[in-house]
């Protein structure tokens, strides 16, 4: 069975992004392991207060427990799926924080020669959902994609994760009731379609084809 967590990177509770997160839980239904991290709710530091804080070291034993739990939630997962708004072309502080706080060095990769990393989480995927209020074109010529690139490029392709797919949801601001509700239809599907990507993908990690996570 299929072990996917839900990473909610919208900072208010009840928000639109929350109801996109539980439309794609639901329709997991009970065909795979579900675990969510909200960050409306989970309380954590974002501020390191030493270079200590910014690396797992040997176990992880002096990070706060709310960030080992979080790590832990990663290291169990086999496919990520992140739920956030575009917030000044990027993604919210919330988000960033569990970034910087919990994709760490001796955990998720560790530096090589050069630019290159040793990915530590290989073999795992992801799926990001955005919404916001740019048009698709201004997002992509004006601000340069940077929310997604950031994220899929600087971030998850850094430590090995592979993106293996990209919803923007626009124009939230001027969306109607009925394409909202279409939205959440979408992301329903999105569920089904990742359940069969990820048997496919244990499937060839059981037969060798991949390495698995």
């Amino acid at each position: 069975m299929s072990r996917i967590l839900v990473l909610i990177g919208h900072p208010i509770s009840g928000s639109y992004n929350h109801a996109l997160a539980a439309r794609y839980v639901a329709g997991l239904g009970d065909a795979a392991e579900v675990r969510v991290i909200d960050l409306a709710t989970v309380s954590f530091p974002h501020d390191p207060q030493s270079r200590d804080d910014l690396r797992y070291g040997d176990d992880g034993a002096h990070l706060d427990p709310a960030i080992a739990a979080m790590i832990e939630d990663v290291r169990w997962s086999e496919h990520l799926v992140i739920f956030f708004p575009q917030w000044w072309g990027t993604y919210p502080a919330a988000l960033k924080a569990f970034i910087d706080r919990v994709i760490l060095s001796g955990f998720s990769f560790r530096y090589g020669k050069g630019q290159i990393s040793t990915r530590l989480l290989r073999g795992r995927t992801a799926r990001i959902v955005m919404t916001m209020d740019s048009p698709r074109p201004w997002n992509r010529w004006v601000y340069r994609n940077a929310a997604e690139t950031s994220l899929r490029a600087a971030t998850l392709n850094y430590v090995g994760i592979k993106v293996t797919g990209i919803t923007r949801l626009t124009s939230m601001r001027f969306s109607t009731p009925e394409q909202r509700a279409g939205w959440l239809e979408q992301v329903g599907a999105l569920a089904t379609k990742d359940l069969e990507r990820t048997a496919k993908r244990a499937t060839k990690a059981a037969s060798g084809e991949l390495q698995p996570a």
